[in-house]
C-alpha cells in the first residue's frame, strides 16, 4: 500500500512539473519571474517598476457580453506580497492609471472585472496615448475576439533607459506593446505591435512588427508552447493583409 500511494504521489508531482505552464498566450517563464495569476489572466510583476512586465489572457468572443457596469474603483494587488502602485502615485501625476487588460475585455464577468482594476493591471499612461492610440488596438482586439472566436494576448510596458517616474518609484514606461495570436483549427497568425508612449495620431497598424523582432527587445519567449513549426512560421513574418 504505501509503495503504492508513492508511486502515484509520483506521477501526480510529475504531471505537476510538466504542466507548470499549459496557458498558450504566457511567455515562457524565468526562474526569477514573480509570477501572479488572477481569475481570467496572469502576469509577472516588477518590483523595480511597480507594474507587470507582462500581461497575458485568452479572449473569447462570449466575454464581449456586457453583463456588468465597471465602477472605476482601483486597488493596489496584495497576492503574493507584491508591492504595487496605489491612487496615491497618480494623484496630480499628470498621467492616466491605463490598463493593461482592458476592463471592456473582462465586461462579462464581476470578478474579472473588478481585477482588471488591480493596480498590477495598470501602467502610468499619458492621456492622449491611453485615449487615443491604445483604445484604438484595445477596441480592435474585440473585434478580432468576434471575428476568430478566441485570440490569446500579451501586453506590457517597455523601458528603454528612463528615470522618470511618478508618486514612490512607479516608473513611467517609454515604450508599450500588444501582441497577439489566433489559433485554431484553420488559422494560425500572430502579430505584434511596439509603440512609442507618446501622442500617435497615424494608424496602430504602422507599428505592426513579426513577434520575432518584439521577443529580441524583450528578451523574452512569447508563445513558447506552439508546435516548433507552427512557431517558426508564424512569428518570423507579419500578414498585414491578414490584420486589416
Amino acid at each position: 500500500m504505501v509503495k503504492y500511494l508513492s508511486f502515484v504521489l509520483f506521477i501526480v508531482l510529475s504531471a505537476c512539473s510538466v504542466n507548470k505552464q499549459t496557458a498558450i498566450q504566457e511567455p515562457k517563464l524565468k526562474k526569477s519571474d514573480n509570477y501572479v495569476t488572477h481569475s481570467s489572466y496572469s502576469l509577472v510583476f516588477n518590483q523595480n517598476t511597480k507594474q507587470a512586465d507582462w500581461v497575458a489572457y485568452k479572449l473569447a468572443y462570449y466575454q464581449l457580453d456586457k453583463n456588468y457596469t465597471r465602477k472605476n474603483k482601483f486597488t493596489p494587488d496584495t497576492v503574493q506580497s507584491i508591492v504595487t502602485a496605489t491612487n496615491n502615485d497618480y494623484k496630480k501625476s499628470g498621467y492616466d492609471r491605463g490598463h493593461l487588460v482592458p476592463a471592456a475585455d473582462r465586461i462579462w464577468n464581476e470578478q474579472a472585472l473588478e481585477e482588471t482594476f488591480l493596480f498590477s493591471n495598470i501602467s502610468p499612461q499619458l492621456p492622449s496615448f491611453n485615449r487615443g492610440v491604445w483604445k484604438s488596438i484595445e477596441e480592435q482586439t474585440r473585434v478580432w475576439a468576434e471575428l476568430y472566436d478566441s485570440i490569446y494576448i500579451c501586453t506590457g510596458p517597455y523601458f528603454e533607459n528612463t528615470d522618470i517616474s511618478i508618486g514612490e518609484n512607479v516608473t513611467v514606461p517609454t515604450h508599450f506593446y500588444k501582441t497577439i495570436l489566433v489559433y485554431n483549427d484553420t488559422i494560425q497568425q500572430a502579430v505584434a505591435f511596439f509603440f512609442p508612449h507618446s501622442n500617435i495620431t497615424d494608424d496602430f497598424l504602422n507599428y505592426s512588427a513579426p513577434i520575432d523582432s518584439i521577443e529580441q527587445i524583450l528578451k523574452i519567449d512569447l508563445y513558447h508552447l506552439l508546435p516548433n513549426k507552427v512557431e517558426k512560421r508564424i512569428e518570423e513574418t507579419v500578414d498585414r493583409n491578414f490584420w486589416k
